[in-house]
């Protein structure tokens, strides 16, 4: 059997990353509908629409390397995405759902940065400068996401959620 290199690597985790994205545009209409609060059902149909170029800035790092995107499932997205789902089934009220979801969001956006920054670099590594300012694009955009729920979980929604707590009490 023949060793592979960093080149394999990176295109692994490549379709790790199409495949949890391709995952999560199905997912995240789901994720919005079960949303109250109608700045964060905002956010989640701005973050479906990135993420839809995102899967298309994927492809163009497939052409480029003459790989196909097809062929790993990602496993991990499947995880938080079921968590994400089984968050809908507690029985929250409204303000505590939506605070429940951006937790699993968030996880979802820092699974993905930690994707999108490891395979940067191994495009830097590998003298791919272009792969590398594609995925640095979609990194900032994940990092940008994350920020976006951490405001509206930090400026709004978590107050809301102690308030319901408080009034169910």
């Amino acid at each position: 059997m023949d060793a592979k290199g960093l080149h394999a690597v990176f295109a692994d985790q490549l379709k790790d990353l199409y495949n949890a994205e391709s995952q999560l545009v199905k997912a995240l209409p789901k994720l919005r509908d079960s949303a109250d609060n109608s700045d964060l059902k905002d956010a989640i149909s701005r973050h479906l629409e990135q993420t839809k170029h995102q899967i298309i800035r994927l492809e163009q790092l497939f052409e480029r390397l003459d790989e196909k995107p097809t062929g790993q499932e990602c496993f991990a997205m499947k995880g938080l995405i079921q968590e994400a789902y089984d968050v809908g089934r507690k029985h929250y009220a409204p303000p505590a759902l939506d605070a429940a979801l951006i937790a699993v969001l968030q996880r979802i956006e820092h699974y993905e940065v930690a994707g999108y920054g490891t395979a940067r670099s191994f495009a830097k590594h590998l003298g791919d400068e272009e792969s590398a300012n594609l995925l640095q694009q979609t990194l900032s955009e994940e990092a940008q996401a994350d920020r976006v729920l951490s405001e509206l979980a930090e400026n709004e929604i978590n107050s809301r959620a102690i308030e319901t707590g408080a009034a169910a009490g």
